[in-house]
């Protein structure tokens, strides 16, 4: 008895088509210098929104302090931009005027 499932036993040829799916364009966070936000307070977002290690969050932090401005993170939009929300309203929640931006790579 022959299997009805297997291929080529239609009457058309089969043709494939490649598709090509370009990568997800990838949007840097940065975070910029101001007088009032605390060095303890960026250190904390850094760690509790960013998932940076200490070490890594107080570099980060003190590249904020001296250049007045270091991306901490490269992400997809979505995630860019979710992340740059929670960390604005927390910051907004202590009184603290941190501005963080997002532009693409």
């Amino acid at each position: 008895m022959p299997d009805k499932n297997k291929q080529g036993t239609g009457t058309g040829a089969r043709t494939r088509s490649r598709i090509e799916i370009d990568e997800p364009r990838q949007y840097k966070v940065i975070f910029h210098n101001d007088d009032f936000t605390t060095m303890q307070f960026v250190t904390e977002v850094l760690r509790v929104v960013f998932n940076q290690p200490a070490d890594v969050a107080v570099t980060l932090m003190m590249r904020v302090h001296r250049e007045g401005r270091a991306v901490v993170g490269v992400y997809s939009y979505d995630v860019a931009m979710t992340k740059v929300s929670v960390a604005t309203s927390m910051a907004r929640s202590e009184g603290f005027p941190l501005r963080i931006t997002c532009e693409p790579e």
